[in-house]
């Protein structure tokens, strides 16, 4: 096939030849601009610039450098006092990465672009209309309804300067709200006609300011007569219908979490400030790094492709891609503008995708373009979005990821937050709240594989003997959340049998993994973000995000916060969630269900959040591997089996403590707590217990897609069956307290692990599943009591009243 246009290939000359349109001026000129033709009923050619990033893929120094070069020069042209004082404004779209980098080389401007995407309930700060334009709305929709309003210099920036319309009807409609005393236009080239050279002058005088012109190269464009039709006509003759949908099989993009910085806009549609600037210039080393992991191996010549507007965080991305990697790094953006695609060396547009809008826009649907892109030889293309454009359209058979599969062999995603401002976003809470830690500064899981939402406590003294604690629990004297119990370090014969247990059980735990996900995906979110209960449910989302990864080339966001029954859910585990997610892509996630305390305590304390907070949209149903309870409707099994990570602590879960929540350590404005034991690390299985469930993915594909569709078409309404059967143990036994009583193999594993057990209920004939619960029964002396018809596997008994030397359901000391 052809080539796409190629550094060295910039010619007008097929329009020239065909049309009789010339482009005059100078060597700097032509190495700027080339020449297309487009379907436009006002203009029917198109200077297509070589250093925009728009329509041509380029180097992201070079767009960059071009507009920080334009910025310096208004710095010059206006003297550090007033720079100081400026304001900078670009056009929507082509302009608006362009007024950025103008902005950046300003240095402490304030920026906004206008835009074609209105945003309820915020409130309009003027608008203008664009004459040669295809699409001509532009809003201007400042957060900060007094950035226009001051009386320093307004700078505004398009890609060209032709007519002077578009500026001269912006600069009249602002003067009128927001007088000032000088104006200065910024663009590539000044394109205009010696009938239009004189009117800027003439517009200066009329509203008594002065107005300057800043531009990177000059000419014109000479147009014979008739050039209107004629270019239709060629057009017409020319245009081919656009390629058939790909095929629906195309691989699925990589999902790359970039860890966009909470609070800070994707671009300048709601302004831009220098603060802004500078968070993001810290963030943008880790966010690039995060691309440069996710790229394949042997990738050479990347595209990091933006999206309309979203033009300057793209760029941002690519050039610090360029900078930190030996990769030969290109950038532009999709565009609203239809232009004719032909594959000539003299034609500066030569290859067309098209696919649908894909972000519901204002006026309605229609084909959007990426230009250049087909047959580049690009080795992977970097897809930056914003939130709002990341719909069912762009994953559509026919949508832009599936028109770059068929051209690429590797495609990732990569989505901003679309930024909300005013009384729309969440309200700020000083301070703000920390980046998730990740491994391996906190907890042994490589740090894409999980963000733990907590606070690192990992040099504070929270142990205490298990008798104490049971003690202090049971009497009201301190919650179970405020103090860790001593880690239990389990002996060689536990070991062994944990690691038999995992050889035994791996293939039906990946069987589960798979059949959850694979529900999460089809009745929750395509692109869910999970969040996992710490601790127990952190390995399961692990196991989840790398089923997901496995089956479909997903990179789903992982999370792990705390949940502490009687105090609720973390709430700034949530806030933290919801300014850099959709709230309804959340899958909350654990290891099993028990009795569903778990799952009605996050019921209950989302609604109280949503109240408190007024941010809607969570959904409050955990997914599980196991739901022996039937407590939920997304799970893998409800068979109550053992899960080996059940078996130990922290040294199956990122050597990661359980989380604490007490008022000295644990601010109003903190995560809840927890500690990193890296002193266990000889012992940790964390990453091992992972890989061995991992190792039977291959293995179970079939039945998981068996299992899940069965699943999907069956009546999941929970029972609450296990709940009813611990009320009749707690009475029957005389405790009289269901907190007491803990279903299930996990939990009462946990119940022998971690408080003072009075016995365990074994259902009568259970075999394998309880080897781990008796070894562990015996070794600390408590009695495991078969049960015939036990609606679990088995049931942990606290010892109920507990005090120290108290053995009987009453609290009292009796023998054994």
């Amino acid at each position: 096939m052809n080539n796409a246009v190629n550094d060295g290939d910039w010619s007008g000359s097929w329009v020239a030849e065909r049309l009789g349109v010339q482009l005059m001026g100078d060597d700097t000129l032509t190495d700027l601009l080339g020449l297309a033709l487009r379907r436009n009923p006002k203009r029917a050619h198109l200077l297509v610039s070589n250093v925009l990033g728009k329509h041509v893929p380029q180097s992201p120094s070079v767009v960059h450098g071009a507009g920080h070069a334009l910025g310096r020069r208004v710095r010059d042209l206006l003297g550090d006092e007033d720079a100081a004082a400026a304001v900078v404004l670009g056009y929507a779209e082509t302009a608006t990465g362009l007024g950025h980098c103008v902005a950046d080389g300003l240095g402490s401007a304030p920026y906004l672009h206008s835009t074609r995407r209105p945003v309820p309930g915020v409130a309009r700060a003027g608008g203008f209309e664009e004459s040669h334009s295809h699409a001509t709305s532009h809003l201007l929709l400042p957060e900060d309804p007094t950035l226009l309003d001051g009386d320093g210099p307004l700078v505004l920036v398009d890609d060209e300067f032709s007519t002077g319309n578009t500026v001269l009807n912006t600069i009249r409609e602002l003067h009128e709200r927001y007088p000032r005393g000088r104006y200065v236009v910024v663009a590539l080239v000044d394109m205009r006609s010696p009938a239009d050279a004189g009117r800027l002058d003439d517009f200066a005088r009329e509203i008594g300011a002065r107005v300057d012109l800043v531009t990177a190269a000059s000419g014109t464009v000479r147009l014979p007569d008739g050039v209107l039709e004629k270019g239709r006509e060629l057009v017409a003759r020319h245009e081919t219908a656009p390629p058939a949908a790909p095929a629906t099989d195309a691989p699925r993009p990589t999902r790359v979490d970039l860890h966009w910085p909470a609070g800070l806009p994707d671009g300048g549609r709601h302004g831009f400030t220098p603060a802004h600037r500078t968070r993001l210039d810290s963030a943008l080393p880790a966010m690039a790094a995060r691309l440069a992991q996710a790229l394949p191996a042997g990738a050479r010549r990347v595209l990091v492709l933006g999206f309309e507007e979203l033009m300057y965080a793209p760029l941002r991305l690519a050039h610090e891609l360029e900078r930190t990697t030996g990769l030969e790094v290109r950038y532009s953006t999709t565009t609203r503008s239809p232009v004719l695609a032909v594959d000539d060396p003299g034609y500066a547009i030569r290859t067309r995708l098209v696919f649908p809008a894909h972000d519901d826009p204002a006026d309605g649907p229609g084909e959007r373009y990426a230009y250049n892109v087909a047959g580049a030889g690009f080795d992977a293309v970097v897809t930056v979005v914003d939130s709002v454009a990341d719909t069912p359209a762009l994953h559509a058979p026919d949508g832009l990821l599936a028109q770059l599969a068929a051209q690429t062999p590797h495609v990732l995603l990569a989505v901003v937050p679309s930024y909300v401002p005013g009384p729309l976003a969440l309200p700020e809470r000083p301070p703000m709240l920390p980046e998730p830690l990740r491994g391996p500064a906190f907890s042994s899981y490589a740090p894409e594989e999980v963000g733990w939402l907590l606070q690192d406590l990992s040099d504070v003294t929270l142990e205490a003997p298990t008798e104490e604690r049971e003690e202090a629990i049971q009497s009201g004297g301190a919650h179970y959340a405020e103090s860790l119990p001593v880690e239990y370090q389990p002996s060689e014969q536990y070991q062994a049998l944990f690691h038999s247990a995992l050889d035994e059980s791996a293939a039906r735990l990946a069987r589960a993994v798979g059949a959850v996900t694979e529900i999460v995906l089809a009745e929750r979110s395509p692109r869910p973000v999970l969040v996992s209960l710490a601790r127990a449910g952190t390995p399961v989302g692990v196991l989840m995000r790398r089923w997901a990864h496995f089956r479909h080339g997903l990179e789903l966001p992982h999370y792990a916060v705390s949940i502490v029954r009687g105090r609720g859910i973390d709430a700034n585990a949530l806030r933290w969630l919801a300014r850099h997610h959709d709230p309804r892509d959340l899958v909350f996630v654990d290891g099993w269900t028990g009795k569903g305390a778990i799952t009605r305590e996050l019921a209950a304390a989302i609604r109280e959040f949503e109240a408190s907070d007024g941010v809607t949209g969570f959904d409050p149903e955990i997914a599980v591997l196991a739901d022996p309870g039937s407590c939920v409707r997304t799970y893998g099994t409800r068979d109550d089996y053992l899960i080996p990570s059940a078996c130990l602590n922290s040294t199956v879960s990122g050597l990661i403590s359980r989380t604490v929540l007490r008022a000295d350590l644990v601010g109003p404005h903190d995560f809840h707590g927890a500690k990193f034991y890296r002193e266990l690390a000889g012992s940790d299985v964390s990453v091992a217990f992972l890989d061995a469930v991992s190792a039977r993915f291959p293995d179970v594909t079939d039945t998981v897609d068996a299992t899940a569709k069965e699943l999907l078409s069956t009546d999941r309404t929970p029972t609450w069956e296990g709940w009813a059967a611990v009320e009749r143990i707690s009475e029957e036994y005389g405790i009289h307290d269901v907190n007491l009583v803990k279903p299930g193999v996990g939990e009462t594993t946990r119940v022998l692990l971690r408080r003072v057990p009075w016995k365990i209920l074994a259902r009568e004939g259970a075999g394998a599943d309880l080897a781990h619960v008796r070894l562990l029964a015996e070794q600390r002396g408590v009695p495991v009591e078969e049960v015939p018809g036990l609606p679990y596997t088995c049931v942990g008994l606290i010892h109920p009243k507990y005090t120290r030397g108290a053995t009987g359901a009453d609290g009292r000391t009796v023998n054994l």
